[in-house]
């Protein structure tokens, strides 16, 4: 979805002007990035959260020429869906979808007892 399909799908459910919609769009996206920029936790509960994270500086690659560049530290955005969000995204036809279950492996045969062979009724 996109920004635009976004404020469209507001107006449509509130019943206001296209207008009216991207101006609330535009002040929660507005508001979460002055958040971020200042540090702060957005926590929307049964959403997600949103938060920085501190990469460290490191020695990259320039890919074209292969020459080491020092890429500086800095912070980046990260979202982290809540356990809700994570359940209606893998919810099917009302009832959740059932997880990836790796197969159980049968417990090792008893090894026959040593000196006695084995028995064949």
């Amino acid at each position: 979805m996109t920004k635009a399909e976004l404020i469209e799908e507001v107006s449509r459910v509130v019943e206001m002007t296209r207008k009216d919609s991207e101006v609330i769009v535009e002040a929660i996206f507005d508001s979460i990035v002055k958040s971020l920029r200042t540090g702060d936790k957005i926590e929307i509960r049964g959403f997600g959260s949103f938060r920085t994270r501190q990469r460290q500086p490191r020695v990259g690659r320039n890919p074209k020429t292969g020459t080491r560049v020092d890429v500086p530290s800095k912070r980046i955005p990260y979202f982290k869906p809540s356990k809700e969000l994570k359940d209606l995204v893998n919810t099917v036809n009302g009832t959740v979808a059932p997880a990836a279950v790796p197969a159980a492996t049968p417990p090792p045969a008893a090894p026959a007892p040593q000196g006695e062979p084995p028995q064949n009724s």
